[in-house]
């Protein structure tokens, strides 16, 4: 029997495992790297051991320190999480020789699914449908478009697409080198790529003495970079033959690897056909949604399977819909730039069908060593349609002060006739996000409540200013001028939105009468010149420009904290084209790449490879070629 389980991850999932622990008496420990010696795993766990450093190659991927840290803490047991050394068959193994229980498949299971190349192969030995390959060096247009796709790892790192074959050569080199820098393994294959193809994948759990479960499927379409940010069970609109395929092939997986412990087999559906794409070896983000559907504990199971319990013959049978989104901490509407900074709430409706799974809590710092995910918001209810209204109305009362989230666009895509018509696939991103990243409804009349909350608060610095006596009060929000007056009662009127009529007014709340209909304004603000009113995240304009925020003409700056991954073969006084990528930078688990922003010449290069960066840190300068003189 286990009794004291340590977590080799950290954030949402540890969280997620300690949960099932305690529910079955389990001591818990967590790891942590200096960045999170306060954060949320850490607080829950029962004990913790520091791994000395920041970046995961230091820390979470240090097997030898996380092995050496159960060992320290008296834990008989390892959990993986997901990510990091989840699926790193040399870690299970390791576990194992220092007399631990791995809370996981068999190694050797690991070892045969790392690869995606020498999985394929074994799946076409299994009868396993998959998608041709491509040779990279034989490849011509009509084999496009190519999907390139790093034979290691996962989590949409070192993928590319290829439209033009020309491209080809340049794409290849940079997807070698993002995975050899992500896995540690350049190696790199092609395949096709479907256009609007669905990503479903099929939840399964075996025990050790032969029985398979297959719990349905979940559909994770809803893509950003090859990374999921919606999911749902099960996969909509699947006719019955096509499930059954699914089925019978994640079973033959499983077989065909002596696979035991919870794992997920992914598939690529286009039409009334799927194709095998991989099989993670490990929990999986989205594995929330089985559970409420199934009704079941996967860790729980997990560590039953681990102690050597036998599953029943049948898994129960599946009730309702489930739906989850991913909420990070990011700026969709600026190619999912990451995001960091103080966490001032996070406040998620729970309850009712509802569950919330995360790492953090008011006051944490989201900062740019690891993934940005702030939480996932699971609804569970008997339909499709009822599911996705209950998760859209707990999105919309939501609370998230701090940095920027994609909370909108989730909001958004929930809404958009195409999902909710259960029509989801992976080109769903690359049509719609300019649609999804407007600005939301109901943004002007929270500039309203921004401003007046602030004038009647007597902020000065981010509120209202004066240019003449005789006019009236202005304050900018965003792309809203907000113009108003004081009354002589101590009120508003409010002269640049003449519908709307002051009722109340604190600094924390606002009521506006709005053509005869009351609305009620939360409004906070947390002195970094942010105003959060609702679910509306606006930035308050101070009256004069920062002197420092200027800088020279063609200068490039870093869009986002992160580390310089890649440089670009350029020297300084090369010419460049606008667009043309300069260098590469890694924040949260994500390549970023920074491109010129004008033609010209490259004048300065500040950034190489390893340096650590900071939002607005200069790292080129890009100016336009002097005109050459000419005689007359």
């Amino acid at each position: 029997m286990i009794s004291s389980v340590l977590v080799a991850n950290r954030a949402e999932i540890a969280c997620r495992v300690f949960r099932t622990c305690r529910s079955l008496g389990i001591d818990t420990v967590a790891v942590y790297a200096d960045p999170d010696a306060d954060a949320l795993h850490v607080r829950e766990a029962d004990a913790a051991v520091r791994l000395p450093g920041a970046a995961p190659s230091d820390t979470y991927l240090r097997g030898d320190l996380v092995v050496a840290a159960a060992l320290a803490a008296g834990a008989d047991a390892v959990h993986p999480g997901y990510g990091f050394l989840s699926e790193n068959a040399d870690f299970a193994r390791a576990v194992l020789d220092a007399g631990l229980t791995w809370i996981g498949p068999p190694p050797d299971a690991i070892a045969a699914m790392a690869s995606k190349t020498r999985a394929k192969e074994l799946m076409a030995a299994a009868g396993v449908p998959l998608l041709d390959p491509v040779d990279p060096a034989k490849a011509t247009d009509a084999d496009l478009p190519l999907l390139l796709k790093a034979a290691a790892g996962g989590g949409g790192r070192g993928m590319r697409v290829v439209r033009d074959l020309a491209a080809l050569p340049g794409e290849l080199a940079a997807a070698a080198a993002e995975a050899r820098s992500a896995f540690g393994d350049g190696e790199v294959f092609a395949e096709p790529y479907v256009e609007r193809g669905r990503h479903v994948e099929v939840q399964v759990l075996a025990d050790a003495h032969g029985t398979v479960w297959t719990l349905g499927t979940r559909d994770c379409s809803l893509q950003r970079r090859h990374q999921k940010v919606v999911e749902e069970a099960p996969a909509p609109g699947l006719g019955p033959a096509l499930l059954e395929t699914l089925r019978a092939s994640a079973v033959a997986a499983a077989k065909a690897v002596g696979y035991t412990g919870a794992g997920t087999v992914e598939f690529l559906v286009t039409g009334d056909r799927a194709y095998f794409l991989e099989m993670n070896t490990r929990l999986q983000v989205e594995h929330p949604v089985t559970e409420a559907v199934f009704g079941l504990d996967l860790v729980a199971h997990q560590l039953r399977i681990a102690e050597g319990a036998a599953l029943p013959p049948e898994p129960p049978a599946p009730e309702g819909h489930a739906v989850e989104v991913r909420l990070y901490a990011e700026d969709p509407a600026r190619d999912w730039a990451p995001q960091t900074g103080v966490l001032h709430a996070l406040d998620v409706p729970r309850g009712d069908g509802l569950r919330v799974d995360t790492g953090y809590a008011a006051g944490d710092t989201v900062g740019v060593h690891y993934d940005a995910m702030l939480a996932k918001v699971i609804a569970h209810a008997p339909t499709r349609d009822e599911a996705v209204r209950r998760l859209a109305h707990a999105l919309a009362r939501t609370r998230v002060h701090g940095p920027v989230t994609n909370r909108d666009l989730l909001l958004a895509s929930l809404r958009h006739p195409d999902f909710a018509a259960g029509r989801p696939d992976t080109g769903f991103y690359d049509r719609n996000l300019p649609a999804l990243t407007a600005p939301a409804p109901g943004e002007d009349l929270a500039a309203v409540a921004a401003a007046l909350a602030a004038a009647s608060g007597r902020t000065g610095r981010f509120g209202a200013f004066r240019n003449v006596p005789s006019q009236p009060l202005t304050a900018r929000y965003g792309d809203h001028e907000v113009r108003y007056r004081h009354t002589r009662d101590g009120g508003f009127t409010v002269e640049s939105h003449p519908h709307a009529r002051v009722v109340a007014v604190s600094p924390a709340r606002v009521r506006l009468d709005v053509d005869g209909v009351v609305r009620s304004f939360e409004v906070a603000a947390h002195g970094d010149g942010v105003v959060h009113v609702d679910g509306h995240r606006l930035t308050a304009h101070p009256r004069f420009t920062d002197p420092a925020a200027r800088t020279a003409p063609g200068s490039l700056l870093a869009p986002m904290p992160g580390t310089v991954v890649r440089v670009a073969d350029l020297a300084v006084g090369a010419r460049v084209e606008a667009g043309q990528p300069l260098l590469w930078l890694e924040a949260m688990k994500m390549e970023h790449r920074v491109t010129a922003p004008a033609s010209g010449t490259l004048t300065a290069l500040h950034a190489a490879p390893g340096h650590q960066v900071e939002v607005g840190t200069l790292l080129a300068v890009v100016q336009d070629a002097p005109e050459k003189e000419t005689d007359l």
